[in-house]
């Protein structure tokens, strides 16, 4: 009220009051002197109040009487003007509220008689108005009177006086009752009043009400009785009254006011005992009333139900039902029932429109709802309204169906305003709209048998906002448009559904926090609250026992009626948002069922969805057994009978989708359209917002899933989720762009739905994987049998379901597991696929998971979740397999770190391929293991290292793909090294295991069973690996064999040494002796036929086209291998004991593969031999660090290059041998084996290399074709070996063994070669070079002469037997070697591709042999042992041959070396005969030599034509160099030689100093060259023995005397005879022979005169001179010769003769004179 006591309000009222009595008075100053005065007095009267009172608003109030008196009777002149000015500034004090009781009567007195006059009506409601409105001033009598004034002027004949009366009416009786709510708010602090007691009988009773209320009382008690057409007690003056008024104010104080009512119990009697009497009442035509009786028989005119009064009714039992349900429940009861009867058929159209309109006001209060069903539903002999307000709605709907409507079916919908499409004209002079296809329908409606109802926007959701409710101004029932009823009843299930499902949910939710927290607090340990706590829990759950009794009636009262009208609604829709709204409703009442566990209702709202996601009659068992169960499709409900309408067919529905239905044999097409998609989503929707409450309903769900996801054919991609699938299948699908723009949603939904399961409680999982195990057992039984595309929806689902919930597997991990096994074994191969790839991905997920603890803490799970991939190995399916390698491989990729445990499980897989089981699958599976061996080897359980071997070793023997045999070859090498690099953490770690193990076995008792047992840990494992090459060593294909072989030996080669000692007895036996006789055996036995080509379009070489070339080479490096570990692991081996046996078996390989008929093999057995006897022995070598196989013998020669290096790998570490043998044997030192034991090792393998050399040199029997004849590198090879094994062996090697090997030494030699070899072996045949063949036998001799000659006396008697030996060779010069009977050819004459023997050219052998044996023979000419075994003698017999045969040697360098030899012997050699000479040794030796000189000096042999000049005189000057020989070394020492042998001598000296002795020339002859130096040097050396004065005998002497008269007696002759033939053939010249002859001659005399000069003169006999003499005359006859060249010779002989030209003696000239 500040703002109207402020002191400016005060005096400004007091300002207006002064005004408007001056006003009045002046107005009235004519016309009415008495309220003129009246107003001036008034004036003076509010001055002085003004002046006098502190608080003027207070004294006018008390004065108000007077003050307002001018105003009265300005009133009261009834003149307009002034009736209108005093009205004004009544209202002026009223609202300043200085208008005391009193004066308030007397103002509504005044207002009472202008309304009697009608003056000023409006005027004077305002001030009735404001009189009540401002404060409590009027009441009782007064107020009634002002209430009745205000109903007379609703009743005037003017329309605006009548309405703002009846707002006015409306506003004060609002008035009067806000004042018993202000009045109750005053006295809400005094005790209150106990609630209104039923049965108080005195309807007058008021007198406890205070004045307020007493007043509304009245007011409310009369306004019923007038509304029952009777007398009121209190409106005193009421004329007349309508119902409809009377209904329309009732319903306005129910409503506004209920608590009023229910406060005050008086009010609430009126309300039994007045108002619901009467609206029963009220209501009877309508209840009596049915459609199409005559009503013209009966005349009164109550009985026909009037629109506005109905209406209002229904408006009133609404409000009372919503506010005063509590109060009136038995009422309520009645109304309900009524409101379900207005809906039946026979009733007006329009009351049943206002029926459905009210019914929707319950409908959207779920709490009143609930409030019927716990009073009237819950309760025994009750009518169960809740069900029977659904169920009408249900009978309602289907009614409109039916039924054609009675209404004004002509009405056109767009009559009305209220519909959908705003101006629906518009929309129909377009059809096309809205329309995607011809078959759909313009406006959104309902279409069902061809009863066609448009839906129609009457509301908003949620709220019940009537229209013909509302209709309070209309009198006629109002058209109802079709369609209007259909849609609020529509509305009113969609409402009522949503209303209920949000009340009990939200209760359920508070419950369960509720009864959550309240456990928390239970199990908190407070004592003192204990007992109160279990109180509350008890009473919690009691409560919720009710309130779960309630939610449960009430879904069981509404299903069966809400599931027949929603099916029928949905099958009818027509509209989308109409069946998305149906849809909805079907869904939030499935999920609640499912919450309260009511499996029956759940599963019938869940099929009616699943009904209509799939196309009509869709035989799927699966929902007609559930709909069977459902009572034959009809629930009887208390006398009515709601009809589950089976679906039409021809519901006017866009196609968008046309596919093959999922079943056993195809059956043509299905059509799905957009609605089917539509349940789908919701469907969908279902599931995943509500999946943890379907159970068992999970079948359902997802049967249809999997038939609408087969039908609009989407396939599953990766992970299971499905995605449009390609249109490959057959001419099935077809998809309109609506339905594709559609899918991806779908399929995301359908992802969704599976990721959703997360969330589902353990229970419910279970229900779900359950359910898709079914299905996918149903698509599995259906895929029998076909090949046609499966049904993948289930495995695809259970694949997302598992990897959702990864953070649970193992309580879903066995039967989903379990599951997709079998579906892995399905013979149909998509089917299996999916199975394998649902199976896989899940394995993959799993391990990659984080799960809580991590799998590396939990090793349980790990090896649950590698299991599954173990067990598909039981498929044989290559396709299954395919796809556990592919996982096994990514599983390496991202986990191989961390699999620990799960290694064996891992690695059985690789393993369990088979050879059979196809390319592709050993290849994946073998980079499953080329991975392992590169990575992960060393984050892998040590235990498992013999698996990888295992493994690796199975791919090596697989024969489908060769690369991954030699790979994984490679890979065993890779493994070693691993083994080895970090050896000693293994060996830790496997002696630990070990440790373990031997206890356990302990404790049962059983032994301990492992390969190589009694072998430390980590040793088997090398035997192992050691163990699987050697099975791969004898693999049938060569290139497996070969690679496995270097690395088997390479392995042992670089790694043997971690061995533990005892280690190497089982690698010696077990491993490679075991291997040696196994390559062997299948060498031996290999097939000889001709392998054509390697496989396609390889080529195989020569060397290699049999099997038997092939396991040639196997052999050869198993061989090899073997005999470098013997070598380079001597000092390992030899302290194991049983070494010599170990080197015998190794012996008696190497000599069985040497004598094997197979040049390659035999050739590397020697080069294994050499290997072994480059050993050093290891008491000189003990510390001296180990070098991989190098020749420690420096051997001469060797072949080719060591073996070491045709193994490709070189080793990798050495490590001094002082240091491993230390490792081994703690602190002893080395042990070092007897040098006994050593020598016999040497001698064995001496036995061996004789044996090996005497079999393989010996000539065959038999020629022919076949004959197997040793190699030369053979040969070579084996000689070779001698130096070196002769290095062991030699203080023990005597005269046999000597003779043994000259055998071996003369056989092998003699070995010829095969003309395809030759060129390769010999030089061109006129090249003097020795094959490699020939230089190893020489060295060998050489080795042997060298150790002869530092050895003992003993050694030397060797040497003559070398002198054999080599002189043997020597004669190989002249006569080649036989070998056996084989027929060699000479090598120009040898075609090179056949198969021939060619004999060497044996020259450059047998000369470099001589060379030898004159070196030799320089060094221990004075042996005793060279003296005593005529070793000259021999050399001179041997050089006697090509000596002998001179010119007709096969070589001209053989007998000049001779020569050269034989003068290089002698000159040595006969110095010592001479010294021997008294011992007889060399008397056999003198002929010899003689016939030797004689043979060589006059050979029988011509020299060849084209020798030239200078070549012949060479060759004279050799001849001439022996004659000189014997003239120094043998004629001077003459006395100490034997007299047979001179005269030979001097004979052959004769012979050659006349150089022809044949007197007759033949023309043959002339030719002959005259060896004129000879003859001269013979001459000599004749006639200087002749003369020599150390003449001893006379027999010498007379020798030389002799030979000197038969040299002039020839030369005399022969002058004679030239002389004469000159003569005779004068001008003639004389043959050149002739010629020749006389010339030589002359030149001997020229010699002899010089050599009788030279002699000492006492040696010359006087007859010898006279000879000479004697010849001069002769001479001189010859002066007279033609020739010139006889003439120069003539000269020369002449000259001489001037010695002899003394003057005479004196005696003589005396005598003359």
């Amino acid at each position: 009220m500040a703002g109207t006591s402020s002191p400016e309000a005060v005096k400004k009222l007091l300002e207006n009051m002064q005004g408007d009595l001056r006003s009045l008075s002046l107005e009235c100053r004519k016309k009415f002197p008495p309220v003129k005065e009246a107003a001036e007095s008034g004036i003076i009267k509010v001055k002085t109040i003004a002046a006098r009172n502190s608080d003027i608003l207070a004294a006018l109030k008390e004065n108000s009487s007077e003050v307002v008196q001018p105003f009265l009777m300005g009133c009261g002149t009834k003149e307009p003007k002034i009736t209108q000015l005093s009205l004004a500034a009544i209202q002026r004090l009223m609202s300043h509220e200085v208008v005391s009781e009193a004066a308030a009567g007397n103002i509504i007195n005044m207002l009472w008689q202008l309304m009697e006059n009608s003056l000023e009506e409006l005027k004077l409601l305002q001030t009735v108005l404001v009189l009540l409105t401002t404060n409590t001033v009027v009441h009782d009598e007064a107020l009634s009177k002002a209430i009745v004034l205000c109903f007379r002027l609703h009743f005037t004949k003017d329309n605006i006086t009548n309405n703002t009366a009846a707002a006015t009416v409306r506003q004060v009786v609002t008035v009067v009752f806000e004042r018993v709510v202000a009045e109750d708010e005053r006295y809400k602090d005094a005790i209150d009043q106990p609630v209104a007691v039923q049965g108080n009988s005195n309807r007058r009773s008021v007198s406890t009400l205070k004045p307020c209320a007493k007043d509304a009382y009245m007011l409310f008690q009369d306004l019923c009785q007038l509304v029952n057409a009777d007398a009121p007690y209190w409106l005193v003056g009421m004329t007349e009254m309508t119902r409809t008024f009377g209904l329309e104010l009732l319903e306005s104080v129910l409503n506004d006011f209920p608590q009023v009512f229910l406060q005050h119990q008086e009010f609430s009697f009126l309300l039994k005992e007045r108002v619901c009497p009467l609206v029963i009442k009220l209501f009877s035509p309508n209840i009596k009333f049915r459609q199409g009786s005559s009503t013209s028989s009966s005349p009164a005119p109550v009985e026909k139900p009037y629109f506005p009064i109905c209406m209002r009714l229904l408006r009133v039992v609404s409000v009372l039902i919503k506010q005063f349900y509590s109060l009136l429940v038995t009422e309520c009861e009645i109304f309900l029932s009524l409101l379900v009867k207005f809906l039946d058929a026979d009733k007006p159209q329009w009351l049943r429109a206002v029926a459905v309109e009210s019914i929707h006001r319950l409908c959207v209060q779920p709490q009143l709802l609930r409030s019927f069903c716990q009073s009237y539903d819950m309760k025994q002999h009750s009518t169960k309204v809740f069900r029977d307000i659904v169920n009408a709605l249900g009978s309602f709907i289907q009614s409109l169906f039916l039924v054609p409507s009675t209404g004004n079916t002509s009405a056109s919908p767009n009559q009305t305003g209220s519909n959908a499409s705003g101006n629906t004209g518009a929309a129909q002079t377009n059809p096309g709209v809205l329309g995607m296809g011809g078959g759909a329908t313009v406006l959104p409606a309902f279409e069902y048998r061809g009863t066609w109802i448009p839906i129609l926007n009457v509301t908003v959701q949620g709220s019940a906002k009537a229209t013909y409710l509302e209709m309070l101004d209309k009198v006629e029932p109002p058209t109802i448009p079709e369609g209007y009823a259909m849609s609020v009843a529509f509305h009113c299930l969609l409402d009522l559904v949503r209303g209920i499902t949000t009340m009990i949910e939200g209760e359920l939710g508070e419950a369960e926090t509720v009864s959550q927290t309240s456990t928390e607090t239970t199990s908190l340990p407070a004592q003192s609250s204990e007992q109160q706590d279990l109180q509350s829990v008890s009473d919690q759950s009691e409560k919720e026992l009710v309130s779960r009794a309630v939610w449960e009636e009430m879904v069981n009262a509404c299903w069966c009626g809400l599931l027949a009208a929603l099916s029928l609604l949905l099958d009818a829709s027509t509209d989308e948002a109409a069946t998305e709204n149906i849809l909805k409703a079907e869904l939030t009442m499935a999920a609640l069922c499912g919450r309260l566990g009511l499996v029956t209702s759940r599963d019938a709202f869940i099929t009616a969805i699943c009904k209509g996601s799939l196309p009509p009659h869709y035989a799927l068992t699966v929902l007609n057994s559930t709909t069977a169960a459902l009572s034959s499709k009809s629930y009887s409900i208390q006398g009515q009978n709601v009809q589950m309408i089976s679906p039409s067919s021809e519901s006017h529905q866009q196609v968008v989708a046309v596919g093959q239905p999922l079943a056993l044999q195809p059956q043509g097409t299905v059509m799905l359209t957009s609605k089917n998609i539509q349940c789908m989503r919701t469907l969908l929707n279902l599931a995943h917002c509500h999946g943890a409450v379907l159970g068992t309903s999970w079948q359902l769900v997802l049967a249809t899933l999997q038939h609408l996801v087969w039908i609009l054919g989407l396939k599953p991609g990766v992970g299971g989720a499905l995605k449009p699938g390609r249109a490959a299948e057959g001419p099935s699908t077809v998809l309109t762009t609506a339905v594709m723009t559609d899918l991806p949603v779908i399929s995301n939904i359908l992802s969704r739905l599976f990721e959703s399961s997360q969330y589902l409680d353990d229970v419910s999982l279970h229900h779900l994987i359950n359910a898709l195990c079914s299905l996918s057992l149903e698509a599995m039984d259906m895929a029998y049998g076909n090949n046609k595309e499966p049904s993948l929806f289930a495995v695809a689902k259970l694949l997302e379901t598992g990897l959702v919930n990864m953070h649970r597997i193992e309580i879903l991990w066995r039967p989903l597991t379990g599951h997709l096994l079998e579906v892995c074994q399905h013979p149909n191969s998509r089917m299996r696929e999916w199975g394998a790839e649902a199976l896989t991905s899940l394995i993959k997920a799993g391990l990659t998971f984080s799960h809580d603890p991590p799998l590396s803490q939990n090793q349980r799970l790990q090896l649950l979740l590698l299991n599954p991939l173990k067990e598909l190995s039981n498929i044989s399916h290559p396709d299954i397999r395919i796809k556990q390698l592919e996982c096994v491989l990514q599983i390496l990729q991202s986990q191989g770190d961390s699999l620990g445990p799960g290694w064996p499980l891992v690695l059985g897989v690789m393993g369990a391929i088979r050879s059979d089981q196809g390319e592709s699958l050993i290849r994946t599976a073998f980079q499953c293991l080329q991975l392992v061996v590169t990575d992960f080897l060393p984050t892998m359980p040590c235990t498992c290292l013999q698996i990888v071997v295992e493994v690796a070793g199975s791919f090596g023997l697989h024969n489908q793909e060769l690369n991954i045999s030699l790979t994984s070859i490679g890979l065993l090498w890779n493994i070693s090294d691993y083994f080895f690099q970090r050896g000693e953490i293994i060996e830790k770690e496997l002696n630990k295991e070990e440790a373990v193990l031997q206890k356990q076995a302990e404790e049962k008792g059983v032994m301990l069973n492992r390969p190589f047992h009694p072998a430390p840990p980590f040793d088997c494992l090398w035997l192992c690996l050691y163990a699987k090459l050697g099975e791969l060593c004898v693999d049938p294909r060569p290139a497996v064999r070969k690679s496995a072989g270097q690395t088997l030996f390479s392995t042992i080669g670089a790694h043997g040494t971690l061995l533990q000692h005892s280690t190497w007895h089982t690698v010696i036996w077990k491993v490679l002796f075991h291997l040696l006789d196994r390559v062997r055996e299948s060498s031996t036995t290999a097939d000889k036929e001709k392998i054509e080509s390697g496989g396609g379009n390889i080529l195989i070489h020569h060397s290699r086209d049999t099997a038997e070339k092939q396991w040639a080479e196997t052999w050869v490096l198993t061989l090899a291998g073997v005999a470098r570990i013997f070598n380079t692991r001597r000092y390992l081996l030899q302290p194991l004991g049983d070494f010599s046996q170990a080197w015998d078996v190794l012996l008696d390989h190497i000599q069985s593969a040497a004598l094997s008929k197979n040049n390659e093999v035999s050739l590397a057995a020697l080069k294994s031999f050499q290997e072994i006897l480059q050993i050093v022995s290891p008491v000189r070598d003990s510390e001296k660090p180990e070098t991989p196989p190098a020749i420690n013998v420096s051997v001469p020669v060797v072949v080719g290059t060591t073996t070491a290096t045709s193994l490709g790998r070189s080793f990798m570490r050495t490590d001094s041998i002082g240091e491993r043998i230390g490792r081994y044997n703690g602190s002893e030192p080395p042990v070092i084996t007897d040098e006994i034991e050593d020598l016999n090792l040497w001698w064995a393998a001496w036995n061996s290399w004789y044996r090996i050399g005497s079999e393989s040199t010996r000539p065959p029997i038999t020629c022919d074709k076949l004959t197997f004849i040793p190699s030369q590198p053979f040969l070579t090879a084996l000689i070779q070996i001698f130096p070196a094994l002769y290095q062991h062996i030699k203080t023990g090697f005597s005269m046999d063994d000597l003779q043994k090997l000259g055998v071996i030494l003369h056989g092998a030699v003699s070995v010829p070669i095969s003309s395809d070899a030759s060129p390769f072996i010999l030089p061109s045949y006129t090249e003097a070079v020795l094959t490699s063949l020939q230089e190893a036998v020489l060295t060998a001799l050489d080795v042997l002469q060298k150790a002869i000659c530092v050895g003992s006396e003993s050694m030397q008697i060797m040497y003559p037997a070398i002198f054999d030996q080599l002189l043997a060779f020597v004669e190989f010069s002249c006569k080649p070697p036989q070998y056996g009977q084989l027929e060699t050819k000479h090598i120009a004459n040898a075609k090179y591709n056949q198969a021939e023997w060619v004999a060497l050219n044996y020259v450059p052998f047998a000369e470099r042999s001589l060379e030898v044996v004159v070196d030799l023979y320089q060094k221990t000419a004075c042996h005793k042992a060279v003296v005593t075994e005529k070793v000259l003698q021999n050399i001179i017999k041997t050089l006697r041959i090509p000596l002998s045969l001179k010119y007709s040697c096969p070589s001209e360098s053989t007998w000049k070396l001779a020569v050269s030899s034989l003068l290089k012997v002698l000159s040595i050699g006969l110095p010592v005969a001479r010294q021997h000479a008294s011992s007889g040794k060399f008397d056999s030796m003198w002929p010899e030599l003689a016939n030797t000189f004689e043979d060589f000096l006059f050979t029988k042999s011509t020299p060849p034509d084209n020798l030239s000049i200078q070549e012949f005189q060479k060759n004279e000057s050799i001849d001439v160099e022996v004659v000189q020989l014997i003239s120094t070394e043998i004629l001077p020492y003459a006395n100490f030689i034997p007299k047979d042998f001179v005269g030979q001598i001097m004979t052959m000296l004769n012979k050659g100093s006349i150089h022809s002795q044949s007197s007759s020339f033949t023309e043959a002859e002339i030719d002959i060259r005259m060896r004129e130096e000879f003859s001269k040097v013979c001459f000599e050396t004749l006639l200087q023995f002749s003369f020599s004065n150390k003449v001893t005998t006379p027999q010498e002497g007379y020798i030389s005397r002799m030979a000197l008269s038969v040299l002039l007696k020839r030369s005399q002759d022969v002058l004679h005879r030239y002389i004469e033939d000159e003569r005779l053939s004068g001008k003639c010249p004389l043959p050149r022979q002739q010629v020749t002859e006389i010339i030589f001659v002359l030149k001997a005399v020229s010699t002899l005169i010089d050599s009788l000069k030279k002699t000492q003169p006492e040696n010359v006999d006087a007859n010898t001179w006279a000879q000479v003499i004697a010849l001069y005359p002769t001479l001189v006859e010859c002066i007279t010769c033609s020739s010139s060249e006889v003439c120069s010779a003539l000269k020369e002989a002449l000259v001489p003769f001037k010695d002899f030209m003394h003057p005479p003696a004196p005696k003589v000239q005396n005598g003359e004179s």
